[in-house]
């Protein structure tokens, strides 16, 4: 069987198992005209490569989100990847393309970038003009953006830095963020007066955390507060969760090792948010590095991040350490008592909610 017949196999009878509606390779009833249920990767770290789509084939997952393009040379190379791979995966810049996607038997891949430092300092210039280059990012198909990446930038502060607010620059951004039809990542990263400020700033339109863990269950610098939670359901949005053992396990102050999150720690994340603010507003957000090459001794910056928010070499939930384990959410969500229903919007339909309502289509 050549390789398109096999990957269109697998997502065609793998999405149904992920979400405990079959076996891989049993029959799924017709949908009468309606689409089977998505499952999304809300965040995958870094960007598209080899690796995650292997896993995504694995897992039975229809669609990831990734790191898009900053600079022209690397959206050629990108480009590249999916020209190479077109039979298994497309970029997807709407809900309709990742659906289609998925009736053809491929995966799909949607761009974001987790801050927005690629703008660069000058849109805080005095001088010259507060435009920037997010328009042409958004016609290459960036969809989702973060605002800053654990720490301060011209725009606002990061989740090491709780207590400031949304700049200038910042406010400019969300804007134009909201102008431009792309989805607002604020929280996890993002500290919590910005976020609460860009939250205020967007007047309504649904906003997402991409990928976080909840601060009430494990004091984590990295965990997102009740009341950053509250105000992004707020706007009709969705909090993803992560599978980064750390931020589960590692509280504020402590720098010894820890255990490893289990996968029913990892499901607390997703009942806490179930019970607060509805299964409308929870989704998969697992953060996974699969085939990045990860300096680790080296790959954090320790003048900048404190040892007590994520120790080296970055460990993973036992049962979800990739995103190859799709499944093992899925059945732990309907063994804890969620409904099929509830169980396909946290795997994913959550997400295309919010894409749809703010990208249009």
């Amino acid at each position: 069987m050549e390789r398109r017949a096999l990957f269109e196999g697998a997502f065609a009878a793998g999405s149904a198992a992920a979400l405990g509606l079959g076996e891989v390779g049993s029959p799924v009833p017709a949908g009468r005209g309606q689409d089977q249920p998505v499952v999304v990767d809300g965040l995958s770290a870094g960007s598209i490569r080899p690796a995650v789509l292997e896993g995504m084939r694995r897992g039975q997952v229809d669609c990831c989100v990734a790191a898009g393009p900053s600079d022209i040379g690397s959206f050629a190379n990108l480009l590249h990847f999916f020209d190479d791979r077109r039979r298994e995966i497309v970029l997807a810049k709407s809900v309709a393309e990742i659906r289609a996607a998925k009736r053809d038997g491929k995966a799909s891949n949607v761009f974001c970038w987790q801050s927005s430092e690629a703008l660069g300092a000058a849109f805080n210039s005095p001088l010259g003009s507060a435009r920037t280059a997010l328009r042409g990012f958004a016609e290459i198909g960036l969809r989702i953006v973060g605002i800053a990446y654990n720490v301060t930038n011209p725009f606002g502060a990061g989740c090491l830095e709780p207590t400031v607010p949304l700049t200038r620059a910042g406010h400019r951004l969300v804007e134009e963020i909201h102008r431009l039809g792309m989805v607002l990542d604020v929280g996890g990263h993002t500290g919590e007066q910005t976020s609460l400020d860009a939250i205020a700033a967007s007047r309504g339109v649904p906003v997402v955390c991409t990928h976080t863990n909840i601060k009430s269950l494990n004091d984590n610098a990295r965990g997102t507060s009740d009341r950053v939670i509250d105000a992004i359901v707020a706007t009709g949005g969705v909090i993803g969760i992560t599978a980064v053992s750390d931020f589960m396990m590692r509280r504020r102050g402590n720098t010894a090792p820890v255990p490893r999150a289990s996968l029913d720690r990892y499901l607390d994340e997703f009942d806490y948010l179930k019970r607060r603010v509805g299964a409308d507003h929870v989704g998969l957000g697992p953060d996974f590095v699969d085939g990045m090459n990860i300096p680790y001794g080296g790959g954090i910056n320790k003048e900048i991040m404190p040892p007590d928010l994520l120790a080296e070499p970055w460990v993973y939930v036992d049962g979800f350490a990739s995103i190859a384990e799709a499944p093992n959410v899925a059945r732990g969500l309907r063994r804890r008592g969620w409904s099929q229903q509830d169980v396909d919007k946290a795997m994913g339909e959550n997400w295309l909610r919010v894409y749809r309502r703010v990208w249009g289509r």
